[in-house]
Order: structure tokens, then C-alpha cells, then sequence
């Protein structure tokens, strides 16, 4: 009997790393991952810093972090489209896409032009110039 139980955990158990690899999980777990980066950043500038950092949801598929220096801003958009997640600029320019595959093995890799990369990595290739360039 409990040959059978562990044979149908592991059928069953595709189906819940499956969704752990979809682009919308993958676009939450991003969303709140660079919320977290954003607080991080922003405790760690000076006292009377002349910027910030913030966060803001522009819909249910995307979010932009913005960059408040006096009258200036500058932002990164994170968008969730039908098969990847576009990373654009503040003109509106896309810097990136992320993009997922489910392997045989059941891993979820993720590419950036057609380069494997960990979600930090995702993170630092949207934000370091945003977060730290002029500060």
C-alpha cells in the first residue's frame, strides 16, 4: 500500500511544480522579491537623501519601480505578457524578456536571451542601473 501512496505523490507531484513555473507564479514571487529589493535599497541610503525608491502596480499584469530624484524619475516596468515577462525602461523600451521552461527533469529554468538565470539575477539585470548608477 504505501508503495502505491508514494507512486501517486510522485504522478501528483508534477502538477504542483508545473504551476511553480508558470509565467503568472513566476511574475508574483518576482513582484514581491523586488518589493523586498526596494526596501532593502531604500534603507540603505544616507540620511536626507535627495532620492527614493518605490514601487507601484500599474495593473493586475504590471508594475514599475520608479526612481524619485527632486523633479526627475526614472523607472523600470515589469510587465507579464502571454509567454514571457518584458522588462522595459522609462522610454518604454524593452531591455529584456524572462522566459520559462519546464524541463524533463522537472526544474523550472529560467532564460534571458537564451541565457539561464536565477530570479536574483533577473532582478539585478532590471535594476542595478536604476538602484545604484548615479548613487
Amino acid at each position: 500500500m504505501n508503495d502505491n501512496v508514494e507512486k501517486d505523490e510522485s504522478k501528483s507531484s508534477w502538477v504542483t511544480e508545473r504551476f511553480s513555473c508558470s509565467l503568472p507564479k513566476i511574475f508574483k514571487d518576482l513582484r514581491l522579491q523586488v518589493e523586498e529589493d526596494v526596501k532593502t535599497r531604500n534603507g540603505l541610503r544616507p540620511n536626507n537623501s535627495p532620492y527614493e525608491f518605490s514601487v507601484t502596480d500599474n495593473s493586475v499584469t504590471d508594475f514599475t519601480v520608479l526612481l524619485k530624484v527632486e523633479d526627475a524619475h526614472r523607472s523600470v516596468t515589469f510587465t507579464l505578457a502571454e509567454h514571457a515577462i518584458a522588462v522595459r525602461d522609462d522610454k518604454g523600451d524593452q531591455m529584456f524578456e524572462v522566459d520559462l521552461t519546464f524541463t524533463v527533469e522537472g526544474k523550472c529554468k529560467l532564460y534571458v536571451n537564451k541565457e539561464e538565470r536565477e530570479l536574483w539575477q533577473v532582478r539585478r539585470m532590471a535594476l542595478e542601473d536604476l538602484m545604484f548608477r548615479a548613487y
